[in-house]
């Protein structure tokens, strides 16, 4: 299970708010960083269920969709989060939250799992 704070979850609003309408949140681990994994979050346009992910698309107002079979979404104060299969080895039990200081604002990750992290905060090492 994936958590935000409410000030990360309203400023995954506000960053949202600028995009296409119909874009999923996707976080994601990959390889790289000071540390050896880096958090990567994006927004990506999300499938309606039922379209075809070739082009077709079907009618009406369905609920979105990842665009990959290998993915689940998690919800949090109403939002989606996508997160790859992967991943999702890395991210359990994450608190994604966000913060402004003097050198302006970020999000910060709270992994139980990870063992070192760098001084960015985006980078971590598992003993995994």
């Amino acid at each position: 299970m994936i958590q935000l704070s409410p000030s990360a979850a309203n400023e995954i609003r506000r960053l949202k708010s600028k995009q296409h309408p119909n874009v999923l949140f996707r976080l994601a681990v990959k390889p790289g960083g000071c540390s050896g994994w880096y958090y990567d979050m994006s927004f990506e346009q999300g499938l309606q269920v039922g379209d075809d992910p070739e082009g077709s698309a079907s009618s009406g107002d369905a609920a979105l969709v990842p665009s990959q079979r290998n993915e689940r979404i998690f919800e949090c104060y109403d939002i989606q989060i996508v997160i790859d299969a992967e991943s999702l080895k890395y991210v359990n039990e994450l608190t994604v939250d966000y913060s402004e200081d003097l050198m302006g604002g970020g999000f910060r990750f709270y992994n139980p799992i990870s063992n070192a992290t760098c001084g960015c905060g985006n980078s971590f090492s598992t003993t995994q």
